[in-house]
């Protein structure tokens, strides 16, 4: 199980990548294609052609991480992007690797927080 706090950004690379890069041809990606800074600490998640492998580069505060999933049966389903990446939560995160199509969630509305008044 991987859990992460709900403050870290999550982007999904909406091209495919390939899987033979290794931590520094994957930070070229979140630079060129994301455009977004690997040294920030967020997570970047690639996913191959076929959709059954996916891998997640961060910044580990003392050098890059990079966690690998590969599916025997199924692939992975991303979320439809309209641009080269898509920021997303952690929620959609653990349902991509459990298999939800994030197409089919309804997500009901909530209410937000009263904001506070600024006049004294």
């Amino acid at each position: 199980m991987l859990s992460w706090p709900p403050s870290v950004r999550i982007f999904l690379a909406a091209r495919p990548a390939d899987m033979r890069r290794g931590f520094d041809g994957l930070a070229r990606m979140t630079t060129e294609v994301i455009r977004q800074d690997p040294l920030s600490g967020a997570l970047f998640v690639f996913r191959n052609r076929r959709g059954d492998r996916l891998e997640v580069l961060y910044w580990a505060g003392d050098g890059y991480a990079l966690w690998s999933r590969r599916l025997e049966r199924g692939t992975f389903r991303f979320p439809a992007c309209d641009g080269d990446a898509a920021e997303i939560r952690g929620a959609d995160l653990a349902m991509i690797l459990d298999g939800v199509d994030l197409a089919s969630v309804r997500r009901r509305p909530r209410d937000a927080l009263p904001t506070a008044s600024t006049t004294p």
